[in-house]
């Protein structure tokens, strides 16, 4: 859970980095970044903020009490990064440990890989291949193993998994290629 929530954290970071914004735009942006198999509810975003402004990272702009919308709504409060916010950003993007690979995290860490040098990019994009490559091993020796007691149906998701963890790894292999040659993700490679 500890790893789920240093996560959150840093994706909330990234884009408040970016501009201000209030709860419902930045849960949007949120699970637009966190991708479709994971959907951020408020009972998990809300601490999150909270949080981060005990830590001095964050500040919630809170709209006067007497000011009101149009409808007779009460405005929105906006959270923006403050100066330690943006430093601590910074001290993240640029740690390329195994938090940074991991599962919950390597996703977040690759939305911002523009803002992270050339190094730092490689050395997660190694690690997280690394980290699979050790995956696959175990899985692949389990499966043999137990290739015997296991129904059909639990043997083709084994086999999903595995190649799904191979097709990541070729796309990660094909990610450090492009980064030591100097490409941008997506460019054609030169024919030469």
């Amino acid at each position: 859970m500890a790893r789920r929530g240093a996560a959150l954290e840093f994706a909330v970071l990234g884009l408040l980095h970016d501009t201000p914004m209030h709860g419902y735009e930045l849960r949007k942006e949120l699970n637009a970044l966190l991708g479709w198999s994971r959907v951020l509810s408020y009972g998990t975003l809300y601490p999150c903020l909270k949080a981060l402004g005990k830590k001095g990272y964050i500040v919630a702009d809170d709209p006067a009490e007497t000011a009101v919308t149009a409808r007779g709504r009460r405005g929105k409060i906006v959270y923006r990064l403050t100066a330690e916010g943006k430093e601590h950003f910074s001290e993240l993007l640029s740690a390329p440990g195994p938090s940074s690979w991991e599962d919950e995290s390597f996703g977040i860490h690759f939305a911002f890989f523009s803002r992270t040098d050339s190094r730092t990019r490689v050395r997660i994009l190694e690690g997280r291949r690394s980290r699979l490559e050790e995956r696959l091993e175990r899985v692949r020796s389990t499966a043999q193993r137990n290739r015997e007691r296991l129904d059909a149906y639990t043997l083709e998701l084994q086999r999903h998994g595995l190649e799904s963890v191979e097709r990541e790894v070729r796309w990660l292999t094909g990610l450090i290629d492009a980064e030591r040659s100097g490409q941008k993700p997506g460019e054609p490679r030169d024919q030469a």
